[in-house]
């Protein structure tokens, strides 16, 4: 873990120095500063059979965003994201988060600097997680188990785009041991960038490819040591993920694989994956937008090893099968519906779900 984050540091400075100096500056004589408001919601019905009787039917306005930004000059700008979910807070019901609020330094498409709340690059979703950009009407199960999307704090970021690779370089606040669990990965483990420890940071690195036309793939490291204070044990991590998308001549394929390995206590790895089918059918009825049925399998175990294994391991080992339409009339408003079986490899039971969104962003 010493060595990995050397490595994460030297390439930081290095990037820097590399580009920090380059007469790359934009040309300021016309411009003007300005601000800019822009955001992204999405309603959902949820109606879920567990079996048994057990049968719950919600209408939830499951996020409202708004995203601010001003820029002061070409190279100086500050953006910030305020989100509201589940319509209200009050007795612990609903959350308001304020998920990115940085200054942005962009000397160039080469080299930018970001310093506040910030979002790292790890997966497909965390950075950009609007609803038009996935399929179905909740966000993939992989991305909140795995990858507990959003996951946001305080640090610093570097990034920037060399022909075809987009480089980005986290260094983040860490995580809390103490809310690790077999059920949850460190999900429950995210200080939200509340009174943070610096003890301890997390270090991510993320490189892209995109260098040919409809395809994208990449991956992302981070490493991090969860404190655990007096009472608990300190928990070294690293979580690794691959991820692609495909969209060419209306055919669209999404997938991602993640594993997380921990360092000490009876918690070994966590590990998801997920693979999205679809294929737009808009043309066919001469419909503008994008009419999509599409198709998803996902399997996800936030206890996939542990010293103990057993049923302890299959406990938290779940599959999944979706099927779904989605239709966006233009980029930026998306109708969905979805219908899925998920089953627990211990019990074997199953859980059936259709859901029903609408989401936009602008």
């Amino acid at each position: 873990m010493t060595m990995t984050r050397i490595l994460i540091a030297v390439s930081l400075l290095l990037v820097s120095h590399a580009f920090a100096n380059e007469e790359m500056l934009l040309n300021e004589d016309f411009f003007e500063p300005k601000t800019t408001l822009g955001g992204y919601g999405e309603l959902h019905y949820n109606h879920i059979d567990k079996g048994e009787n057990s049968v719950s039917k919600t209408l939830d306005f499951h996020r409202f965003v708004l995203f601010l930004s001003h820029s002061w000059t070409e190279q100086w700008s500050f953006k910030a994201e305020l989100e509201l979910e589940h319509n209200f807070v009050q007795s612990g019901q609903g959350e308001l988060e304020l998920e990115q609020a940085y200054i942005n330094y962009h000397l160039s498409s080469r080299f930018g600097v970001q310093v506040g709340v910030v979002l790292p690059s790890i997966g497909l979703l965390n950075e950009h997680h609007e609803p038009p950009l996935f399929f179905s009407v909740e966000r993939p199960d992989y991305a909140k188990v795995i990858i507990p999307t959003t996951w946001f704090g305080n640090g610093l970021s570097v990034y920037g785009r060399l022909k075809a690779l987009d480089y980005k370089l986290t260094v983040m606040e860490g995580l809390d041991a103490t809310k690790i669990s077999n059920s949850s990965g460190i999900r429950g483990g995210r200080y939200k960038g509340y009174k943070s420890p610096a003890d301890e940071f997390l270090y991510t690195a993320r490189l892209n490819y995109s260098g040919i036309p409809g395809i994208k793939t990449g991956f992302s490291a981070s490493v991090t040591k969860a404190m655990g204070g007096a009472d608990y044990i300190d928990i070294p991590l690293s979580l690794l993920e691959v991820h692609g998308q495909v969209r060419k001549n209306n055919f669209i394929a999404t997938g991602e694989y993640g594993m997380i390995q921990y360092g000490e206590g009876n918690l070994e790895s966590s590990q998801g994956y997920y693979l999205d089918v679809g294929y737009n059918l808009a043309s066919f009825f001469n419909m503008a937008g994008e009419f999509i049925p599409w198709s998803r399998i996902t399997s996800y175990n936030t206890a996939s090893s542990t010293s103990v294994g057993g049923d302890e391991i299959k406990q938290f080992s779940y599959s999944k099968w979706m099927s779904g339409l989605t239709f966006n009339p233009i980029e930026q408003v998306s109708f969905k519906l979805d219908y899925s079986v998920k089953t627990n490899e211990l019990t074997k039971d199953q859980t059936q779900t259709i859901n029903l969104g609408a989401g936009y962003q602008f």
